[in-house]
């Protein structure tokens, strides 16, 4: 087995101090600039691995960003992850990425896995199933700075990167009723889950701007996935007199819709629009191609690792919360584009 090289192994190599090699890794301001570059380029020639726990030990920072997704089944939370990887690893960051399954009990055994490991900083997105956040709240009573992204909770202090899921709901049902659409369903998501309220809102804003009444049964409760929007289909052709289009809460539920419809022999867009939200990369494959809501992942993704960045730069935990809000970007394709007669 090699032997593992030490400090003690450079500092014999280029005939100086352990605590100068140590120094001039550490970028330390007394070690000159040509003593760091041939420690540096020593250390790249020995092969020496730095001991991280015994540098965390000394500056009290692991150099760790723990990241609580969901779930790594739509394109969407890679994406982002991609987004914070980049600048986390440029910044000399390493990243520990734990999947909560769409779980409550999950996600709070990740958030206390990541207070274990003593990471810098917390980026999570909420589960599906999460209505007690005070597993988040812990964490930052610890010290340990939290920042929320896509899936969040208003009621929390705590910062948060989203898309304007309202402006969203709205856009995309204002499309459907600009082709003609009349009668606009929704199948929504888990309403104690932000994005989710907010898109409903979305929705029932555009209906109401633009003069068509409400009406309660043509919303599905749903819990985003691809079953959810196949059960909607049959709820709403159930009806007595059926929806003309469907605005999903998300991809996969607009997948079942679009799956269903096809079952049941119902052309789009002539007969039915279909419209999600996320920009999940199937979107564009499908047949018909499906209208959505980009939600600028990366940007989302590097948006909130800048932020806990920011506030592990000032003083570790200690911060005020804010709020960063990107806007939502229409992708018009197939299935939401009625054909003209």
């Amino acid at each position: 087995m090699k032997r593992r090289i030490t400090l003690q192994d450079i500092a014999l190599d280029l005939n100086l101090t352990p605590a100068t090699v140590s120094r001039a890794l550490n970028n330390h301001p007394e070690i000159s600039d040509k003593t760091k570059k041939m420690v540096e380029e020593t250390a790249t020639r020995l092969d020496y691995n730095r001991n991280k726990i015994a540098s965390s030990l000394r500056s009290g920072k692991t150099h760790v960003i723990g990241v609580l997704i969901p779930t790594a089944e739509p394109a969407f939370f890679g994406s982002v992850i991609h987004g914070i990887t980049n600048i986390a690893n440029s910044s000399g960051y390493d990243v520990i990425i734990y999947q909560s399954n769409e779980m409550y009990e999950y996600e709070v055994k990740g958030i206390k896995a990541f207070m274990s490991a003593r990471v810098d900083g917390i980026l999570a997105s909420i589960s599906k199933e999460t209505i007690d956040c005070s597993h988040f709240i812990n964490a930052k009573r610890n010290g340990i700075p939290v920042v929320l992204f896509d899936r969040v909770n208003n009621d929390l202090d705590i910062p948060s990167v989203t898309v304007d899921d309202y402006q969203g709901g709205f856009i995309a049902t204002e499309h459907l009723i600009e082709q003609g659409y009349k009668r606009i369903a929704h199948v929504s998501g888990p309403q104690h889950i932000k994005a989710f309220y907010d898109r409903l809102k979305g929705y029932r804003g555009a209906l109401q701007a633009n003069g068509i009444r409400f009406d309660a049964s043509l919303v599905y409760a749903g819990d985003i996935s691809i079953e959810a929007g196949k059960a909607a289909v049959e709820n709403f052709l159930k009806l007595p007199v059926r929806p003309d289009a469907i605005f999903a809460v998300e991809d996969f539920a607009a997948l079942g819709v679009i799956k269903q419809l096809k079952a049941r022999g119902i052309k789009m867009p002539e007969e039915m629009g279909v419209f999600g939200f996320c920009n999940d990369l199937f979107s564009e494959h499908i047949t018909p191609g499906l209208s959505t809501i980009d939600q600028q992942t990366v940007l989302m993704g590097q948006e909130a690792v800048k932020m806990i960045f920011h506030i592990i730069d000032n003083n570790n935990g200690m911060y005020q919360p804010s709020k960063v809000v990107l806007d939502p970007l229409p992708v018009i394709r197939e299935s939401s584009l009625r054909v003209s007669t």
